[in-house]
């Protein structure tokens, strides 16, 4: 027991020193190449911030598994949707590519885990009730959809100092405990050394008092890696008929993003807008405008996406059906969404919630 806590340690402190001397060696690169968000529109941050956040988790995390695991199919198909992500992000995060081509690069990453990994949603277990309900040829199709809807939902939740990279945490370390209780501990020590990169970057990348903006952002390469990573561990953890974790946990694990993007999704649609129109109707920034403080939203929405998901496994130990997974996810759904079609309803709740939370904003 001891060894194995160990190789936990290590594996954590390994990815963490080698993300944090990433992102201190990207730094002068990413302002040669103007690899750089800068302030203006609906940003707030004071200066031009370096965007190689992602790029220093991805290669803090790829190279010393090439290093240290056993080549595997599985693992060769994760590799090559995540240079293909990371690869399309930087140019991103450069050229401001038309969103036609991301999405295109992230049904790319998808298929390489799917056709070259192996790795996809083959059933959903029985959501509906009627026993174990396998996909078929849907299969694939589900299993684009479902990486490609995480990538963007991260991606969308990447609008404040920390909340993605906090988000993305909460969903591993989760991930991590259900691989655990599942016995699949490659899986597990796996979660162990993402969230050790992803804990040296938020290192830099969370508002503290010794800090008021944050030193480096994820770029949307970032959020791409962070959300094929977790959809890729999901499926590894819920599609193996052996283990105790069905596929109707996995959505509770990202909930707070995933929800927020769906409702957000039907309201441009209502409005006739384009899903990937640009406004400030996001979760994060109704809380702002109901006074909340950056870090007050990152915490709140952390501790959310720990309850919803931790209250979920929780239901699944007890063993109830999974039917009911699906009808109080899809009440949060549109729960959420009739609460945010007004907006001033909205921002009014955040207000009120404000008010009994040290989060709040000074006068």
């Amino acid at each position: 027991m001891h060894i194995v806590w160990r190789l936990v340690a290590f594996e954590f402190v390994a990815a963490f020193a080698a993300v944090t001397a990433l992102i201190y060696l990207l730094d002068p690169l990413a302002r040669k190449l103007g690899l750089l968000d800068h302030p203006g529109g609906r940003k707030d941050h004071a200066a031009p911030t370096p965007v190689t956040g992602g790029v220093a988790i991805a290669i803090g995390t790829i190279l010393p598994a090439l290093a240290l695991v056993s080549p595997s199919l599985q693992l060769i198909g994760l590799g090559l949707a995540a240079v293909i992500l990371v690869t399309i992000g930087v140019l991103d995060d450069l050229y401001d590519l038309p969103w036609p081509i991301r999405v295109l690069a992230q049904v790319a990453a998808a298929l390489a885990i799917i056709y070259v990994g192996g790795v996809r949603v083959e059933n959903i277990g029985a959501a509906f009730g009627l026993g174990h309900l396998a996909l078929g040829w849907l299969s694939v199709p589900f299993s684009v959809v479902a990486v490609v809807g995480l990538i963007n939902a991260l991606n969308m939740a990447d609008g404040i100092d920390g909340l993605c990279g906090s988000l993305a945490l909460c969903a591993l370390v989760m991930l991590m405990a259900a691989s655990v209780y599942a016995g699949n501990l490659d899986l597990a020590h796996g979660m162990v050394v993402i969230s050790g990169a992803v804990v040296a970057f938020l290192a830099f990348n969370l508002r503290t008092p010794w800090r008021k903006r944050a030193q480096v952002f994820l770029g949307n390469s970032g959020s791409a890696y962070l959300g094929l990573i977790i959809a890729w561990a999901a499926f590894r953890l819920t599609q193996n008929p052996l283990y105790p974790v069905t596929p109707v946990l996995a959505p509770f694990l990202v909930a707070p993003p995933v929800i927020d993007t769906l409702a957000l999704i039907a309201r441009r649609a209502m409005a006739g807008h384009s899903p990937f129109h640009a406004d400030r109707t996001h979760v994060h920034h109704l809380m702002l405008d109901g006074g909340f403080t950056p870090t007050g939203v990152v915490l709140t929405l952390s501790a959310l996406s720990l309850v919803l998901g931790g209250g979920a496994a929780l239901a699944l130990l007890a063993d109830v059906p999974d039917p009911l997974f699906i009808a109080v996810y899809l009440a949060l759904i549109v729960g959420w969404l009739a609460l945010t079609r007004r907006h001033e309803r909205a921002v009014a709740l955040f207000k009120w919630l404000s008010r009994l939370t040290p989060a709040r904003k000074a006068d």
